[in-house]
């Protein structure tokens, strides 16, 4: 089952983006909920992740203070409120879903299909 990822596109620098990500059937309480980002010649990146039934969260510290990560409003959805972007978030956008508290993504064994994020200076 292929999780689903919205909410991508252009804005300026210091602008909001909502991303969005649906997963199919179920998460269950012991689910960790992720999201990742990779710029073009680098390596995945962990940006944020939630504990699906204690909502405990993890940030980057490169995020942390701007970025949200939620149980969204619709169900089995996980949302990442971005605020305050800079160009240096630029990148492909990854939500992930696991069963372990971990900012590697290789502990992460479904995904999303991403959606790009473009921040202009």
């Amino acid at each position: 089952v292929q999780l689903q990822a919205s909410g991508g596109g252009s804005v300026q620098a210091g602008g909001s983006l909502t991303l969005s990500c649906v997963a199919p059937g179920h998460i269950f309480s012991s689910h960790i909920m992720a999201w990742f980002r990779q710029a073009p010649g680098t390596e995945r990146e962990f940006v944020g992740l939630i504990r699906w039934g204690t909502r405990s969260t993890k940030y980057a510290e490169s995020v942390k203070g701007r970025f949200t990560i939620s149980r969204g409003n619709d169900p089995y959805t996980v949302d990442l409120q971005m605020n305050s972007l800079k160009s240096e978030d630029t990148a492909l956008y990854y939500c992930a879903r696991g069963s372990s508290f971990s900012t590697y993504f290789r502990d992460y064994d479904t995904w999303g299909q991403g959606t790009l994020v473009t921040v202009s200076s």
